[in-house]
């Protein structure tokens, strides 16, 4: 684990949110990455620096970060002591795709009352048997953030993106468990194997390998936290075993995947060993 960090990471039993985070990071940075889900992101403690879309952002105090799902992003700590944040993953039947390029545009929203609402929200979902309290307040989160990110009526047009970089992606979606080498996939979308990572990397901000190591990283965190052992989920997200997992696993998240998901306390709640913060 790297010094300094605390992770608790569980599933709520509530449509629409499909884990929880809550870490504290002093040291720890994330590289780039993906997620499959929206990340609704508050920092309580320090900053956060990130890129996104190739524009570098922080948390300013007392706002949301709203990262939307399938485009890179990377964090570390802005301050000397690190930060301390909550993060619900939310999918895409709370926002769906129309919001993706109003929050790249705008990841960070300036709200106190959408900030009061989310972290109510947290502290709903902390106590498993108030789900009907914990989709009310999910309600009222979700009508605040498209009123957020509503399109603009005179927004420009978004660049097409290559459609060589798109249909590696889907190549890399679909093999996500087997895999698929470079000379494969370029004969599969016929481009030269160099070009095709030009391309995506262009397109996505993004390497090809580091794209599908974070999707199986994404899928083992979920499986880990269904209560899969760690040895079971290396092969079901297609890592070819354990230490390929862990490795992978602790430089994106700081911590091993037994202690990710090792349990503690109530319910469907997975938490992390923690060490002391000094």
């Amino acid at each position: 684990m790297v010094p300094g960090t605390r992770v608790s990471a569980w599933r709520p039993g509530v449509p629409g949110v499909v884990e929880i985070l809550h870490a504290r990071f002093t040291e720890h940075a994330y590289p780039m990455h993906v997620h499959d889900a929206w990340t609704l992101l508050l920092v309580d403690d320090g900053a956060v620096r990130y890129d996104l879309e190739r524009r570098e952002h922080g948390t300013p105090r007392d706002t949301v970060t709203l990262l939307p799902p399938g485009v890179p992003h990377n964090g570390a700590p802005a301050t000397a002591r690190g930060f301390r944040k909550r993060v619900l993953y939310l999918d895409l039947s709370r926002l769906d795709e129309r919001f993706i390029g109003p929050a790249v545009d705008s990841p960070n929203l300036v709200d106190p009352l959408l900030r009061r609402r989310v972290g109510q929200l947290h502290a709903v979902l902390d106590h498993p048997g108030d789900e009907l309290e914990a989709e009310s307040r999910l309600a009222l989160v979700g009508e605040r953030l498209r009123h957020h990110l509503r399109p603009r009526p005179h927004a420009p047009p978004a660049a097409p993106r290559p459609r060589l970089a798109d249909r590696l992606r889907q190549l890399l979606d679909e093999r996500l468990l087997t895999g698929v080498g470079l000379e494969e996939a370029a004969g599969l979308v016929h481009a030269h194997p160099t070009h095709l990572v030009r391309a995506f990397t262009t397109a996505f901000g993004i390497a090809p390998h580091q794209y599908l190591t974070a999707r199986r990283v994404d899928r083992a965190r979920r499986l880990l936290l269904a209560g899969l052992p760690a040895a079971e989920v290396a092969a079901a997200s297609g890592f070819y075993d354990q230490s390929h997992l862990t490795r992978h696993f602790r430089r994106h998240l700081g911590v091993t995947p037994g202690r990710y998901a090792r349990a503690g306390g109530r319910g469907n709640r997975r938490v992390e060993g923690h060490q002391p913060i000094g």
